[in-house]
């Protein structure tokens, strides 16, 4: 397979990477301080959260395909700019309305996550982009675990509105830099939208691309589950404190990222789908052992928490290839592949927050949240075996 000569240069696509990480929750800490500026209920701010999180799921479904069609750069620059007049508006706000209103639209930075994939497997063959996408994954795992830090210290010392100043400093640089530095990868687009729709039953009817997404998206899945019930089980069973809580939800990313590092280092020697499948039965066999010991009666942080940090390696040795995987089922089509594999991730993760938040109390926390996270864990684990089924009656020719 012959490669463009040109590839966009890692940090670039890294800093994408962080940023649209960060957009979701740097600001966080601040949410206390938005409500009472606004005077608004902590009902309605919370739609700076979970809006978002439904504005970007959709979004996704439309920035792949029109950079399939139209060039990755010309839709990241779009992109960028609508994100830079958005963090100003949110800067600017008056009303919690217009400060809602912008803050939806600042969901175009995701454009950066989605189109740094597609640009990674424009110029890279399956194996190396899974390396990139290792590398470009351990910002996924640190943006978060530092953007409340950087978010609270911010408002502490110069209030909220500093986290949007920040954020409008970070576009504009972001914008300014691709404008200079990043060319065009996507040399294969389509000559009409109506041509590249009439090419997506070829992708929506490939078995393998919803293997690896599937397998992708109970992977994440986990880690929604992690999210929504940590912070139950950790104050009504333990008794944890605030800073404790954090240290917790810090360890599953850490891990992440550990397993990313790990991904990076392996995937020049072994076969990505040996990598994904590692992942997924590190992180079934470390929940299981969790909860069997749970259930035997050990129920200590070490047995609840400990079991938990798997699903961040297994997740970090997981995402990466698989990723990899589902956009070089049509590498034509890489960017739609990817939009579509970012909202059904964000979508389950949704949903299986909302079940297992629904079903979770102080009394059953503990084994729950375990069995949650393993009975996605392990589904990822079975979408990623048919996979690897079908790839054996017809072998990957990327």
């Amino acid at each position: 397979m012959t490669q463009p000569a040109y590839r966009p240069r890692l940090i670039i696509l890294i800093l994408l990477t962080a940023v649209s990480t960060l957009s979701l929750n740097m600001f966080t800490p601040s949410l206390a301080n938005i409500a009472a500026d606004f005077e608004a209920s902590w009902a309605m701010v919370n739609i700076a959260i979970a809006g978002y999180l439904a504005v970007v799921a959709l979004l996704q479904l439309f920035v792949g395909p029109l950079s399939d069609r139209y060039g990755r750069r010309p839709v990241l620059l779009v992109s960028l700019v609508v994100f830079v007049v958005a963090s100003f508006g949110c800067l600017m706000a008056t009303t919690i309305e217009s400060f809602l209103v912008f803050r939806m639209f600042q969901t175009t930075v995701y454009a950066g996550w989605v189109l740094s994939m597609a640009m990674v497997r424009d110029t890279s063959d399956q194996r190396e982009a899974a390396t990139l996408i290792s590398l470009i994954s351990m910002a996924m795992a640190i943006a978060p675990m530092m953007g409340p830090l950087i978010g609270g210290s911010l408002d502490l010392f110069f209030g909220w509105r500093a986290n949007f100043a920040l954020y409008l400093g970070l576009g504009a640089f972001l914008l300014l830099v691709c404008m200079i530095d990043l060319k065009e990868t996507n040399h294969s687009r389509s000559s009409s939208i109506s041509q590249q729709w009439r090419s997506y039953p070829e992708l929506l009817g490939a078995g393998r691309y919803w293997g690896y997404v599937m397998c992708q998206s109970f992977s994440v899945g986990a880690f929604y589950i992690f999210i929504g019930g940590a912070p139950l089980v950790a104050t009504a069973v333990f008794g944890f404190s605030a800073a404790k809580l954090g240290l917790i939800i810090g360890s599953i990313t850490a891990g992440f990222a550990f397993g990313a590092f790990l991904s990076s280092r392996l995937t020049k020697g072994y076969p990505l789908i040996n990598l994904i499948i590692s992942g997924r039965v590190l992180a079934s066999a470390g929940l299981g052992c969790g909860l069997i010991h749970v259930l035997s009666g050990v129920v200590t942080p070490w047995t609840v928490f400990g079991a938990t940090l798997f699903v961040g390696i297994g997740n970090g040795l997981t995402v990466p290839s698989c990723s990899s995987g589902y956009m070089s089922v049509i590498p034509r089509l890489a960017g739609s592949a990817a939009g579509l594999a970012g909202t059904m991730a964000v979508a389950t993760g949704a949903l299986l927050t909302w079940i297992s938040g629904t079903m979770l109390t102080a009394e059953n926390g503990a084994y729950m949240l375990l069995g949650f996270m393993l009975a996605s864990s392990f589904s990822g684990l079975v979408a990623i075996l048919i996979v690897r089924q079908l790839e054996r009656r017809k072998p990957n020719q990327t």
